[in-house]
């Protein structure tokens, strides 16, 4: 009794008579898409369309080809999946809940606005950009977003009630450090949507590991169409059935391994280091880092600055504009070497810099220079850091059931992982005649912090031998 709800696929759709005022768009993920008149209002202005231009990966696309859909196409489906999300917990415990149009309305704008405020090529923006030319910076996309949507309500006299545009702008920092204190107390499994603060699981999640998966040809065997159909609100908070436990794990898993494969992949990683020295010798002159606190100015800056740093001929560009076409003929920063930080380590783990490197090499030969040397410590975690979310997450029996309750993995299987992140230090070269000397050094670093070589095997023997000839690999 009550093991399985029908659920209409077109709950998010307009019915007939406000037809005339909606559009309809076709998305390659989630087919059909149908936009509702105030959100028209937001999408069809020059911030709002600014998101064409920012790719959702940024500068993936160099490894993985297909990898070019842009913020727009995520935040339409994720606008999309917001509706549906709140419209089946109104079919279902709408009552109980007192979900309203003006709930659906907020969900919906949050899930559509949540990323008006990203910068140029995804996250490289804020988290390596920025804090090289502002030390210290602490600025978000998310922060932005919400200037970015104040701005476009003056700039375009948008008609929205006030209520609504503050709880859209809490619903979207709600996962940040900064979440605003809620206002709508009585209805908080509303901020548990689009981003999720409480336990990670949201649509913002379910729709970019579903599209990003496709357009890089990975397979993608999570299927977020089971937490949607299957979720309930218990106690204020979006609970799931117990029978969906490995579900809830895909969603991390997969999030992690996208991560892994795609987000920081060796080579994409290497391009994005490139790509950030070049735009921090040219901050100086474009001024750049100045248009992040103006949403008027900030607007301006998409993916093509990369073209306007390639085809400027200003002298003070020179720099950037060599590290850029070394990009487009791949002669790329050459990757050395990495290693997975202990699990014993994990805790008191310092960052590894190109000073570290430098320090540990042996006197004699060719002296090392931090220039010549990029170092990227990648994070990859389940959204919790070294806590597993799924702690955090309530689970129910079945639908008859109001008992929310933690299910512990153990109880589940013993082959879920014990650790819940990696912590992988690679070290670049930044000159290809330089590799032997950089992946000496970094194995000396290993052997002086661990007493051993961590990394699972030695630089290529044809990497260190090799001078450079053209198209390094």
């Amino acid at each position: 009794m009550g093991a399985f709800r029908t659920t209409d696929s077109t709950t998010a759709s307009p019915s007939m008579e406000d037809r005339r005022l909606w559009k309809h768009v076709h998305d390659n993920v989630h087919g059909n898409i149908y936009l509702d008149p105030l959100s028209l209002k937001f999408i069809d202005t020059e911030q709002f369309q600014r998101l064409r231009d920012l790719k959702q990966l940024g500068l993936s696309h160099m490894v993985y080809p297909g990898a070019v859909h842009s913020r727009f196409e995520h935040s339409v489906g994720v606008y999309w999946l917001a509706g549906n999300a709140i419209e089946k917990l109104k079919a279902h415990q709408g009552l109980e809940l007192d979900i309203d149009h003006a709930d659906i309305q907020t969900v919906k704008l949050a899930g559509l606005l949540h990323d008006v405020g990203h910068g140029p090529f995804s996250h490289l923006f804020e988290r390596e950009f920025l804090p090289q030319v502002i030390p210290g910076s602490t600025w978000s996309h998310e922060e932005m977003s919400l200037k970015m949507i104040d701005h476009m309500v003056d700039e375009h006299n948008i008609d929205i009630d006030s209520g609504c545009l503050k709880k859209v702008k809490e619903m979207i920092i709600a996962s940040s450090e900064n979440a605003a204190t809620k206002t709508a107390k009585e209805k908080l499994f509303l901020y548990d949507i689009v981003a999720n603060g409480r336990n990670g699981i949201d649509v913002d999640k379910f729709d970019y590991i579903v599209r990003d998966s496709r357009a890089c040809g990975l397979g993608c065997n999570f299927q977020f169409e089971r937490l949607l159909d299957t979720m309930q609100v218990i106690d204020n908070e979006i609970c799931y059935r117990a029978k969906e436990y490995l579900t809830v794990h895909k969603l991390f898993y997969t999030r992690a391994d996208l991560h892994r494969t795609v987000y920081t992949h060796a080579k994409v990683k290497a391009i994005e280091l490139m790509f950030v020295d070049a735009l921090v010798k040219a901050d100086n002159y474009l001024l750049v880092s100045s248009f992040i606190h103006d949403p008027s100015q900030y607007w301006k800056l998409d993916d093509s600055i990369i073209k306007t740093i390639e085809t400027d001929d200003a002298d003070e560009l020179k720099e950037s504009r060599d590290l850029i076409k070394r990009i487009r003929r791949r002669d790329l920063y050459q990757f050395c070497n990495e290693f997975t930080v202990p699990m014993d380590k994990l805790e008191h783990f310092k960052y590894v810099t190109a000073q570290d490197i430098v320090c540990s090499q042996k006197s004699g030969g060719i002296n090392l220079r931090e220039e010549d040397i990029a170092v990227s410590n990648v994070k990859i975690d389940l959204t919790k850091g070294r806590n597993n979310p799924l702690e955090s997450i309530n689970f129910f029996e079945d639908y008859d059931s109001k008992e929310k309750f933690p299910i512990s993995k153990d109880q589940i299987s013993h082959l879920l992982p014990a650790c819940n992140q990696d912590l992988i230090v690679r070290v670049y070269s930044k000159k290809p005649e330089l590799v032997e000397v950089v992946s000496q050094a970094f194995e000396n670093f290993q052997l002086k912090m661990y007493g051993m070589k961590a990394q699972v095997h030695g630089t290529p023997e044809r990497k260190r031998r090799r001078i450079f000839s053209g198209y390094p690999n």
